[in-house]
């Protein structure tokens, strides 16, 4: 049966099994197989929380893709994927977490089935879902045939988004506004940390101007204070507290598709430097929208921000965006292109972005960043229209 209310056109999957296919080629692969979920959903339109297990796409070039994965997941393929019943392959649940068989033998005799078990078949070797018994038990199984790195290739194929993602971005950036209004409204002194991230959640999930929301890739990360000072601390039960500053990392998701929005609030009155870190680093962002256009590298945005930073003093090592658009967790970045000085990619129009310089010092730390589409004439444009700079309450 299929899904009753597809996210794209079928002739947005052909777009992007041209594409893949075209990269397969140029790297001489007969067949690649895709453990990413996000990448399973990009080809195929593939949704569950299945992917604590193996799971997979093997993407042939004479022959619709195939979905591969637990048996009972495969009624979720026939939900979810634009291909016929014909291109689901599940395996018995033995194969599950067992210490006697694993599902890579499963794979091996589908690809053997393929007439490829002496092909060059691709595979995501550096990817968090697939893993180092995964890639030997392959091996193991297809002697006769070269396993080849193709990590990263399709995602590289979903770096220029369509008309019709751009479309659900815009939508999840209804919801990252909607979350971050909340945010605003109801953080203040006393307030315990997980309540508010209870709100934060259901704005997420509640949507925005008719659109629900879906989970995000990453969970709200909200620390305060010294703990600012790292940038992946999620939440606890201790109370906000007057004379701190903290930054809310969050996003709104829409069918998958991620627009990552970051404010930062200080309860009380801000001590001068994080004025002045303020004043540089959103002077830095506006000369990093300017330089984000078509045809500048992606090096020119970590630049331009860098200038007004390092004029204040303040140095940061880290580099400050990735592209966002479909994820699942752990991640909502798509692992490609980085916006750091030494990244000479070329911006496209239709990249996406979350310009991400967040600044995280030794006892201190802010964000205020922006979820940006490289546009064909002109700077980037912000999918959030909120106020750039540091929120002060109270």
């Amino acid at each position: 049966m299929a899904h009753a209310d597809p996210a794209f056109t079928q002739a947005e999957y052909d777009r992007r099994m041209t594409k893949t296919r075209a990269a397969m080629a140029k790297a001489g692969l007969d067949a690649l197989f895709v453990e990413d979920p996000s990448n399973m959903a990009w080809l195929t339109g593939y949704g569950g929380w299945s992917f604590y297990v193996h799971q997979g796409v093997l993407v042939l070039h004479d022959a619709d893709p195939i979905w591969w994965g637990r048996g009972q997941d495969a009624n979720g393929a026939r939900r979810t994927v634009w291909m016929t019943n014909d291109r689901i392959r599940g395996y018995a649940d033995e194969f599950v977490q067992s210490t006697v068989c694993h599902p890579m033998q499963d794979l091996a005799a589908l690809i053997a089935d393929c007439g490829l078990a002496t092909g060059r078949i691709g595979v995501e070797l550096d990817n968090y879902y697939y893993s180092a018994k995964a890639h030997l038990t392959l091996q193991a199984e297809l002697p006769n045939a070269e396993l080849i790195d193709a990590n990263a290739l399709v995602n590289w194929q979903r770096a220029v988004k369509s008309g019709e993602e751009i479309a659900l971005m815009r939508k999840a950036a209804r919801i990252s506004e909607h979350i971050i209004d909340g945010v605003l409204e109801r953080v203040e002194p006393g307030l315990r940390k997980n309540e508010l991230v209870a709100q934060i959640y259901s704005d997420a999930i509640h949507g925005a101007d008719g659109n629900w929301g879906d989970y995000a890739a990453i969970v709200p990360l909200l620390p305060s204070g010294p703990d600012a000072a790292a940038p992946h601390l999620t939440w606890d039960g201790a109370p906000f507290k007057s004379g701190e500053c903290t930054f809310f990392e969050l996003s709104g998701c829409y069918r998958r598709y991620h627009t990552p929005f970051c404010r930062s609030v200080f309860l009380g009155q801000p001590p001068d430097h994080l004025l002045r870190a303020e004043a540089a680093l959103v002077e830095g962002l506006e000369a990093g929208l300017n330089a984000a256009r078509a045809g500048n590298q992606a090096r020119d945005i970590a630049l331009a921000l860098a200038a007004p930073l390092e004029r204040a003093g303040i140095e940061r090592g880290a580099r400050c965006g990735y592209p966002v658009g479909l994820s699942y967790p752990p991640d909502w970045g798509e692992r490609t292109i980085s916006l750091r000085p030494e990244d000479e990619t070329v911006l496209e129009p239709g990249m996406t972005f979350h310009f991400m310089p967040g600044l995280w010092m030794d006892d201190w730390g802010f964000e205020i960043t922006e979820s940006i589409l490289i546009t064909e004439t002109g700077s980037a444009e912000c999918f959030c229209d909120r106020p750039r700079k540091l929120f002060v309450k109270p």
